[in-house]
């Protein structure tokens, strides 16, 4: 016997849908038979059709039974259930899963990276345990009206916070900076950066020491290297006890080798530590520093104890240096504790004010990892709600046999569900693939720590996040279609169905808009700076470090041999790089100078043939020549300095200098040896005392920049045998000073075009389903004589219209942002309005040649075949 029609469809429903979904447990089956009670009382159902039902129920009743003692595998096999449905929809609809996983795995592999890059930002100095309370000491000064802030301070403040405030302190140590130096081993010698400290520095950045002992240094004749050093010096010998030169200046014994640092730390080239004791001994000029408070050339770092604070304990050593300097003095300084946790992220100043610094670009690429893989979650939920009239039925008929909301709704988030993961292992895969690319990009280290718990449960709770924001909205708006309207054949979408559709694709198109227009400008910034005029000729220029004293005494025997090699055109020596300034003296006097300005000037030792070698321009007066012995006092200024001063005609002009009565000679072009963002400050070039600290070469053009180099080593291999050939172009030092600009360029425009990439698989998506919705309209215009120029325009038209809103919303945007960037560099660029319309233009090209692959096809289709298919 067979239910007949007269069954209500509710009753029979539920029982199909029990068996459907294996979901029959003891309480459906008393509620079932509940239902069968009533309906006998109410006489509803035929005699013969109620004893039917009684012995259906009556038959799944040990069925129910043995479902309440297993209810944890029937929702596992409810949950299986769910996948297989996920997994039969994903097979049915292969294009559309493509685009969903392609563009959500392109998402989750961009926020990954973005994520991996900003933990190892904010992780920065973690490496120290005692980050939080480490500190470099640091000064504002007040300089002709403007506050600046250095991190380099006097000799003497170690002396008054040991003597005064040695009691707020656990450690001190005084330290000279990082740097190339020569150690040697025997026959061999090698190039280490490293650093002269006090004996409690190990202690205070707690050295991992491999062998010996932290303590090392208190014995100033020793040093410790780091493992890597020990290894390029002694192999696999013992390094403990060994003997070893540093600079061939003085010989060190090695008391411990310590672990390398991470490349995160702001210490990460301290390849070896010697002593400031050993230091002290080896420069005279240090030792006359002691009581000098003026001479800011070296840094202190300290540890506070653990109960302090540290903004109490840099507010009480505040005038410290003002008492001590007098209170005459026009540079009204303020020492402060500057902690180690804001070295790297907030190391920007202005006004003596901290403005920040690489945080904000911390937050604006975790910004712009979301939204990138937000764009992949828009794909999907537009695509998901765009086949909303396809699923309707399916939708219809599981709510008819019985279906509740939240059943659905577990059935379309397991899809996400499905479709997250599969993307997170496909986007493992690219992230695996391109962390050695991207690593070179961002230049640094990052690892995927496979062995970290936290790394497994951070990716578990971004695939459900992940999966809730993608399927969230999907699975409440089918769920919430009436099965009535379906099953009745009643069901359409509205006028309004598509309009979160549209919202959606114009975020989208916006986000991607202002990625480009932001990428565009910090390339034109970059470029702007690159074509400033920076008054030398870098081409084939190259700076020698003397870091030894084997370099003193040789000029006149180098520079001979030199050219007379051919490998070069001239040779001088300078007491600064080309491209930075190591000194800046004040004292300067003369007549006519007003009182309240505060002289300080860039200060550069050179040699006669500095400016031949460099190929600077002399605007007024002479270069250097050794033809007038006057030139011992001269010295030339450049124009920036010559503005400085207010002063229209300095050449001749007499300036005192620390008792020394100067002349100027000349006036040069401004030399662009700083930041290329900032302008030229004020600088004077003296002739050469024994100052120099490098040689400058001028490659022979007639000659290989290979063939020249090589003959240049065995010039200095010959005079200088103990010291490694180390050299630099200037061409690659300068474009060092862009380095950080660059790369904030190169990601983002990386990130930009991977956001149009995903915002035209979606676009893509949504084209296709729309060609395919309306294939019967398609077809039948054809036959009325509709051309595919005209159907093109039709299908397109609405997608360029949502582009450009979104045009209409980037461009603003994009520009007050900007704007606000470009402001912190005094010397930029303008933003141009071709740069908005360039973007927008690009956008809507891009929009239309996606759409049109589709919109033509769909053209292009025979009618016949369009008409027949529905």
């Amino acid at each position: 016997m067979k239910p007949d029609k007269n069954i209500p469809p509710k009753l029979a429903g539920k029982l199909l849908d029990c068996f459907l979904r294996d979901d029959l447990s003891e309480e459906v089956h008393g509620d079932l038979n509940e239902k069968f009670y009533s309906l006998s009382k109410t006489k509803s159902l035929p005699i013969a059709q109620l004893n039917y039902w009684y012995q259906i129920i009556n038959y799944l009743r040990p069925f129910a039974i043995r479902k309440s003692k297993a209810t944890n595998l029937n929702r596992y096999a409810m949950f299986q259930n769910y996948f297989k449905i996920a997994f039969r929809n994903l097979n049915r609809n292969k294009g559309y899963s493509f685009i969903n996983i392609g563009g959500l795995a392109i998402g989750m592999a961009v926020a990954m990276l973005i994520g991996l890059w900003m933990y190892d930002e904010l992780s920065f100095d973690k490496y120290h345990p005692n980050y939080e309370r480490l500190a470099q000491v640091m000064q504002h000064q007040t300089f002709n009206g403007t506050k600046s802030t250095q991190n380099s301070i006097p000799r003497p403040l170690e002396f008054a916070l040991r003597n005064t405030y040695g009691g707020d302190f656990q450690y001190l140590s005084m330290a000279t900076w990082t740097g190339d130096h020569i150690l040697t081993f025997g026959e061999q010698n090698i190039s280490k950066s490293g650093n002269y400290l006090q004996e409690d520095f190990p202690e205070m950045i707690s050295l991992k020491m491999i062998k010996g002992s932290r303590k090392g240094l208190h014995d100033p004749t020793s040093v410790l290297l780091s493992e890597s050093t020990a290894l390029a010096l002694f192999g696999t010998s013992e390094p403990i006890n060994q003997s070893i030169r540093i600079d061939n200046k003085a010989d060190v014994k090695v008391t411990g080798v310590y672990e390398d640092l991470p490349y995160n730390t702001g210490f990460k080239d301290l390849q070896f530590i010697a002593s400031w004791e050993l230091y002290i001994t080896q420069q005279d000029w240090v030792k006359r520093a002691v009581d000098r408070w003026g001479n800011n050339s070296f840094q202190l770092f300290v540890q506070i104890p653990p109960n302090a604070d540290m903004e109490t304990l840099s507010g009480k050593i505040k005038m410290v240096k003002y008492i001590h300097v007098g209170e005459d003095t026009v540079f009204r300084p303020e020492v402060f504790l500057f902690p180690m946790s804001d070295w790297h992220l907030r190391s920007d100043w202005k006004e003596g004010k901290n403005i920040g610094g690489r945080i904000q670009m911390v937050w604006l690429f975790g910004i712009i990892g979301i939204f990138v893989l937000l764009l992949a979650c828009i794909n999907f939920m537009n695509l998901s709600t765009a086949r909303s009239e396809k699923r309707a039925k399916e939708v219809g008929i599981r709510m008819t046999i019985g279906s509740v909301r939240s059943q659905l709704i577990n059935q379309f988030l397991s899809e996400s569900f499905l479709v997250v993961v599969l993307s997170f292992v496909l986007a493992m895969g690219i992230v695996l693939v391109s962390l050695p690319w991207f690593n070179a990009l961002a230049d640094k280290k990052i690892i995927i720590e496979w062995a970290n718990p936290g790394f497994w449960l951070l990716s578990l709770v971004f695939i459900v996040v992940t999966s809730l924001l993608a399927g969230s909205y999907p699975a409440l708006y089918l769920s919430s279609i009436q099965p009535v309207k379906v099953l009745k054949g009643a069901f359409k979408l509205g006028k309004f169905a598509s309009l979160p559709r549209k919202v959606l694709v114009v975020v989208q198109f916006t986000v991607s808009v202002t990625l480009i227009i932001g990428t565009t400008i910090v390339y034109q910034q970059i470029q702007f700076s690159k074509n400033r005029p920076i008054g030398y000729d870098r081409e084939g220029l190259v700076m020698i470090p003397m870091k030894s004293p084997d370099f003193y005494g040789k000029f006149d025997v180098l520079r001979t041999e030199l050219k007379s090699s051919g490998a070069i055109e001239e040779y001088s020596e300078s007491s600064s790089p080309l491209t930075g300034e190591w000194s800046h003296n004040g004292g300067f006097d003369w007549t006519g100078k007003d009182p309240a300005l505060e002289a300080g000037f860039a200060t550069n030792w050179v040699t006669h043939e500095y400016g031949k070698t460099v190929n600077w321009k002399v605007k007024e007066g002479r270069d250097f020549s050794r033809e007038f012995s006057t030139d011992s006092t001269a010295m030339l200024i450049n124009e920036a300095a010559a503005k400085f001063m207010g002063v229209k005609d300095p050449v001749g002009m007499e300036i005192n200098w620390n008792d020394r009565k100067l002349h100027v000679i000349g006036v040069v072009k401004d030399l662009l040896t700083q930041s290329p963002y900032e302008p030229v400050k004020q600088a004077v070039y003296l002739l050469d005392h024994g100052d120099g600290s490098w040689i400058n070469l001028k490659l022979n053009p007639k000659k290989s920049g290979h063939e020249s180099i090589t003959l240049i080593e065995s010039v200095f291999k010959k005079y200088i045998p103990l010291a490694p050939f180390d050299y630099k172009f200037v061409d690659d030092e300068y474009a060092k000073k862009f380095a950080a600009e660059e790369r904030v360029g190169k990601l983002a425009s990386v990130f930009a075009g991977l956001a149009i990439l995903i915002s035209c698989l979606g676009l893509f998506g949504l084209a296709s389903f729309v060609a395919e919705q309306r294939t019967k309209e398609i077809g039948i215009r054809k036959v009325l004589g509709a051309s595919v120029a005209n159907l093109w325009r039709m299908l397109s038209k609405d997608f360029v219209l949502l582009v450009i809103i979104s045009c209409f919303i980037s461009i603003p945007t994009a520009n007050y942002f900007l704007q606000s960037w470009l402001m912190k560099y005094e010397y930029h660029t303008e933003i141009s309005w071709w740069i908005f319309a360039a973007a927008g233009g690009g956008a809507l090209g891009i929009t239309l040649l996606t759409v049109s692959y589709q919109a033509i096809r769909a053209a292009l289709m025979n009618p016949v075949l369009s008409l027949r298919s529905e």
